[in-house]
C-alpha cells in the first residue's frame, strides 16, 4: 500500500475513537506480546543473521526486554490514562483543575539495526499504550528482523492501526514527506537533522534518540578489577555496535599499567583466546561498517585484539592505548568494538574533557569517591548513565531514557514512553456559583485590592 493512503487509511480509524477506549488498548498489547513470545525463534534467527547475536544475547539485551517493557506497560496503562487532579488557586474559586491525557493520531516510529526488535517494538509499546495509530519503518541493514517484525506485527494488528513499512532510503523519503502528528526516530545525527527538517514542515513534535561518543571515567579509587569487568561487558556487547556503549575511557595514569591488564584478562575470560571463532561473539552489520571501523585503528597504538575475518565481517575485541584527542578513533563515534584509552592526571582533567565536547547519551564513571561522583552527576551533561557498572541504565522500566543537546531529545521507557506519545490537557472546570465580580469591568479601586488579595 503506498504511503499516504496507509495514513489516510489510519487517520479514518483513528478518527473511529477506538484507541480512546483503553480497554481496546490492552486487548492490542495482550496481541502483541501473543506474537513476539509466537515469533520468538524467528526472531532469534533473524538477529543471528543480521547481527551474529546469540541467543542468549538477543534474549537478554531484545526479546527479554520487549516482552518486560510490555508487561510493565500494560500493568499500568490503565491507571496512567485517568484524569489526573490539580490544585486550583484560590483566584479561580470555585472551581478544579485537572489533566486529560490524549493520543496524539498518527505516529511515525523510525527504527535503527543495532538492536532491530527492541528497538522498534519499545516505542510501539507506548505508542499502542498511549492510543495511537502507528506506521513503523524498520532499517533496510537489518533485512531479516525486519521481515519478521513486518510478518509479527501484521499478524498482531490490521494495518489501519498498526503497519510496517519495509524498505530503504527512497521509503524513508516517502514516509518524511507524509504529516504525522508524531515522530519518534531512533538513529545517527545526520539522519536525525533530516527527521527534524522534514518534521518542521508540518510543525510535527518528534523525539530523537541518537548517539555520540559516550565517556567512561576511571579513578585511582575505582575497584580496577570489577570496572575492567563491567567495561568490557558493555564496550563489546553486539560488538561495540550500541548507542550507549562506552565510546572511549578516560583513565587516571597512575593506574594505567594495573588497569590495562585486568581489562586484557577480561577479553580473555569473556570472549576467549580465539574471540572470532567464538560463536556467542557478533558481527558488523555490513561490509561498509566492517571497513570503516577497521579504518579506525592505529597500529601503533594497538594493544589488544585487531585481528578481523572479511568473511564473517567480524573484529576482535581491540584495545587502542595513548589515544589522544586528535586521533582519527576520536573524530567520531565508533559503533565497533575499539577501546580508546586516554590518561589524565586527576579527575578535574577528565572533567574539563568531557565538558568541552557535544552532550553525550551516556556517562560512567567508575570511582568511590563521593566528590568525585558528585562532579559528574552534578555538572555534567549527559543524556543518562551509570556509576561503577556500563549501559544498564537502558534496561529499565522505571528510568526514562533519552539523550541531551547533540544526543537528542526527549525520552521514553515505562511511563515517559506513555507521556511522550500523548498530549496533556489542562481543564479547569468552573462551577456556575459564585461568579466573583472582581475580573469584570468596569475596574476601580477595590477590584483591583480585591485581585490583589487574591493574586500574589
Amino acid at each position: 500500500m503506498q504511503t499516504e493512503a496507509l495514513i489516510k487509511k489510519q487517520r479514518e480509524f483513528f478518527r473511529s475513537g477506538k484507541t480512546l477506549d483503553v480497554r481496546y488498548r490492552i486487548q492490542a498489547l495482550d496481541r502483541l506480546e501473543q506474537a513476539v513470545i509466537k515469533y520468538e525463534e524467528k526472531l532469534y534467527g533473524a538477529l543471528k543473521a543480521d547481527l551474529g547475536k546469540s541467543r542468549t544475547e538477543s534474549y537478554m539485551c531484545e526479546v527479554g526486554l520487549i516482552l518486560s517493557e510490555l508487561r510493565y506497560v500494560r500493568k499500568h496503562v490503565q491507571s496512567w490514562s485517568r484524569d489526573r487532579r490539580v490544585l486550583t488557586p484560590l483566584a479561580q474559586f470555585h472551581a478544579k483543575s485537572f489533566t486529560v491525557q490524549e493520543p496524539y493520531g498518527i505516529v511515525l516510529v523510525m527504527s535503527p539495526w543495532n538492536y532491530p526488535a527492541l528497538l522498534t517494538l519499545e516505542p510501539l509499546i507506548g505508542a499502542l499504550a498511549a492510543g495511537n495509530c502507528c506506521v513503523i519503518k524498520p532499517s533496510a541493514y537489518s533485512a531479516a528482523t525486519s521481515r519478521v517484525i513486518g510478518q509479527l506485527i501484521c499478524e498482531a494488528f490490521s494495518e489501519e492501526y498498526a503497519a510496517v513499512v519495509e524498505g530503504g532510503r527512497k521509503e524513508n523519503q516517502s514516509l518524511l514527506e507524509q504529516r504525522f502528528d508524531y515522530i519518534f526516530f531512533t538513529g545517527g545525527v545526520n539522519i536525525g537533522r533530516l527527521v527534524m527538517e522534514k518534521a518542521s514542515a508540518h510543525l510535527t513534535p518528534v523525539t530523537l534518540e541518537l548517539g555520540g561518543k559516550s565517556p567512561c571515567i576511571i579513578d585511582h579509587t575505582a575497584n580496577l578489577k570489577l570496572a575492567a569487568r563491567r567495561l568490557v561487558f558493555g564496550k563489546y556487547l553486539n560488538c561495540g555496535q550500541t548507542c550507549v556503549a562506552p565510546d572511549y575511557v578516560l583513565l587516571e595514569q597512575s593506574v594505567r599499567d594495573e588497569f590495562l591488564e585486568y581489562v586484557k584478562k577480561e577479553i580473555r575470560k569473556q570472549y576467549g583466546k580465539h574471540p572470532l571463532q567464538n560463536p556467542s561473539y557478533g558481527k558488523m552489520v555490513n561490509q561498509k561498517h566492517f571497513e570503516r571501523v577497521l579504518g579506525l585503528i592505529d597500529p601503533r597504538k594497538l594493544v589488544c585484539g585487531g585481528e578481523s575475518n572479511i568473511e564473517t565481517l567480524q573484529i576482535a575485541p581491540t584495545v587502542l592505548d595513548g589515544v589522544t584527542e586528535d586521533d582519527t578513533v576520536m573524530q567520531e563515534e565508533i559503533f565497533g568494538p575499539l577501546m580508546p584509552l586516554l590518561t589524565v592526571n586527576n579527575m578535574e582533567e577528565a572533567y574539563e574533557f568531557v565538558r568541552k565536547r557535544p552532550k553525550p547519551l551516556a556517562l560512567y564513571i567508575f570511582t568511590s569517591d563521593k566528590q568525585t561522583e558528585e562532579l559528574f552527576l552534578r555538572q555534567a551533561p549527559f543524556g543518562g548513565g551509570c556509576v561503577n557498572d556500563t549501559v544498564i541504565h537502558l534496561a529499565t522500566s522505571y528510568l526514562g531514557f533519552g539523550g541531551v543537546g547533540s544526543s537528542g531529545m526527549g525520552a521514553y521507557h515505562g511511563r515517559k514512553s506513555f507521556e511522550t506519545f500523548s498530549h496533556e490537557k489542562s481543564i479547569v472546570k468552573k462551577y456556575t456559583w459564585p461568579d466573583l465580580p472582581m475580573r469584570y469591568q468596569p475596574y476601580h479601586r477595590i477590584k483591583e485590592k480585591l485581585i490583589r488579595m487574591f493574586v500574589k
